[in-house]
């Protein structure tokens, strides 16, 4: 990696003191050189950078490190300094990769020899902005760049609590807290959000909300903190340019690298520090840059990775199921782009399906405002593989219930039986079931009675969930997926099931359901599809009166209650099909 004037700089950590020193006692006495100095500076971020700017690390001697760059470095800086002004750009790295430190130099520079230059520098609370002392403050570093320049490289400015001012060219950095609207109203030519994933949830996505109009260029530096969270949006969005600083790139880190039984990559550094992490979810936070395992996650991230890479495919088919909306009677399927319904079976050319299998369909019910998807999981229960998914944040209760009755009906098996049909019942669910009821449709779920070795169904149509019953029906999904007992081919599925992980309280639930704020409108994951998978896993693994697991009765194999309980459960199968 070279620029204009890169290449005139040692590298080496005495070699480059000396040519500093150099440099700045010649050019204290010499004007002409001072000038040409100024003018390369101004021309080359890397030369500037690696002639005149020090960074602070408590941890070795006085502190001051002389900024000499690395390879990886060069090319993270410059991919920077091309975002300002023009576009977002998403900072994904391990902690101490030197990334505040560069985004904040590259900010300074900007401000230091380009007229005109408006930023913002945000982070979680004021003291991370600019509180004198602090090491950690955004402003603090800023400073300390400026007190290790020589005087004839300084422009002349104004240093006020969170501004600082270029008096020579006008330029100008400001610092904010996420306390309020960030940058609302504000015209900046970027924003640096320091940390994000570490921003409380709810400012987080205020944050992305009041800056999106107040520049081109917003910049998030973050290591990750699970996928609850605005940064997590930001770094999986696919149109947003990303930048990653793993410690792999690092090459003291990355020296004598090695790769375990498990296929990871480590080092001797990387086993020194996960020894000092508390826990796995620490390393995977602060090293790995693992947004999954820095969540208590529900599901085994190697089996959800297998499974996205050797089972996800695309649909065959994308559209809708065309139906009577008085009879609710299915007419067939109707291909379209924008269609909310997947299909992994090929209809024929009247739209059908073929009638030799028996399909279950679970339901996880939206209110159809836009604050989730409603979503339906279609799988045949000879082969448990799922074959169609229909998803929608804008369809109300009452409306699916009518969608779901057609597709149940669509999918009948060879005795012309409707799909049986399982949903979570509480909350819009109720709207849901009454359309469902009333329709006619009977090949439903009910819910069981609690507490007894064999669950026994009450009369109340629908799956209710509490915490221990939803950790069960997620197990058992779990299980399922495990054993291959489950096929999901749903890419969006799978990857929405990262997100699913423990609660404090030890339940289970999405990761995005710990904040009350959130402007996505649902367009985005929000764990419904795993919902739907789940209940689908239910309804095939019961006949239509019960959802008890299969392995509900802890007991030891072999024993009188296991044989016993084994065949009740094949009777039962075996009614149902």
């Amino acid at each position: 990696m070279t620029t204009e004037y890169y290449n005139k700089v040692p590298k080496d950590m005495k070699k480059n003191l000396r040519y500093r020193a150099n440099v700045i006692l010649e050019a204290k006495h010499n004007k002409n050189l001072a000038e040409e100095l100024w003018i390369a500076c101004s021309r080359d971020l890397l030369f500037y950078i690696n002639t005149f700017c020090w960074t602070y690390d408590p941890r070795v001697g006085s502190g001051k490190i002389p900024f000499i760059t690395y390879d990886y470095q060069d090319e993270a800086l410059l991919e920077m300094d091309d975002a300002m002004g023009t576009r977002d750009l998403v900072i994904k790295k391990s902690r101490d990769m030197g990334a505040s430190w560069m985004l904040l130099t590259v900010f300074e520079w900007r401000w230091h020899f380009t007229p005109g230059q408006s930023f913002l520098l945000v982070s979680r609370n004021e003291d991370y902005v600019d509180k004198p002392g602090n090491p950690k403050s955004l402003f603090w570093k800023i400073d300390f760049l400026h007190q290790n320049q020589p005087g004839w490289l300084l422009p002349k400015m104004t240093r006020t609590k969170l501004r600082l001012t270029n008096e020579s060219n006008g330029s100008t950095i400001d610092g904010e807290s996420t306390t309020g609207d960030v940058a609302r109203g504000d015209r900046r030519t970027a924003i640096g959000l320091d940390e994000f994933a570490a921003f409380d949830v709810d400012a987080g996505y205020r944050a992305l909300a009041s800056t999106r109009d107040a520049t081109n260029s917003r910049i998030f530096n973050s290591t990750p903190a699970g996928s609850g969270n605005a940064f997590y949006d930001m770094a999986h969005k696919a149109e947003t340019p990303q930048l990653t600083l793993h410690w792999t790139q690092h090459p003291d880190k990355s020296e004598g690298t090695y790769t375990d039984e498990y296929g990871k990559v480590r080092s001797p550094w990387y086993d020194a520090e996960c020894r000092r992490c508390a826990h796995p979810q620490e390393v995977a936070q602060e090293l790995d840059i693992d947004f999954s395992g820095s969540d208590y996650q529900f599901f085994d991230g190697k089996l959800l990775d297998e499974i996205e890479r050797k089972v996800c495919k695309p649909p065959m088919a994308v559209g809708e199921l065309e139906y009577d909306r008085e009879a609710l009677s299915p007419s067939g399927f109707s291909a379209g782009p924008k269609g909310r319904l997947s299909l992994w079976r090929e209809p024929d050319g009247l739209g059908n399906l073929a009638n030799d299998r028996r399909y279950v369909i679970g339901v996880d019910v939206a209110t159809g405002t836009g604050s989730s998807n409603s979503v339906m999981s279609v799988a045949d229960a000879m082969t448990g593989e799922k074959v169609a998914e229909f998803v929608c944040p804008n369809t109300r209760p009452e409306e699916l219930g009518q969608y779901a009755v057609a597709l149940g009906r669509y999918f009948r098996d060879g005795n012309d039986r409707e799909a049986f049909l399982i949903w979570e019942a509480p909350g819009p669910g109720r709207n849901f079931g009454d359309v469902v009821l009333e329709s006619g449709y009977r090949n439903i779920f009910y819910r069981e009675q609690e507490n007894l070795v064999t669950k026994v169904a009450t009369k109340t149509p629908g799956w209710w969930p509490t915490k221990d019953s939803k950790r069960g029906l997620y197990g058992d999904y779990r299980r399922a997926l495990q054993s291959k007992t489950f096929i999901n081919y749903s890419q969006p599925a799978i990857r929405e099931a990262r997100e699913i992980i423990f609660s404090v309280a030890g339940g289970v639930t999405h990761s995005r359901s710990v904040r009350n704020f959130d402007p996505s409108g649902a367009r985005e994951n929000h764990g419904d599809r795993p919902t739907a998978d789940a209940l689908c896993c239910r309804g095939i693994m019961r006949r239509k009166n019960t959802s008890a697991p299969i392995d509900i009765v802890e007991v030891p194999e072999g024993s009188m209650l296991w044989r016993r309980h084994l065949v009740e459960s094949r009777k039962r199968d075996k009614k149902w099909w």
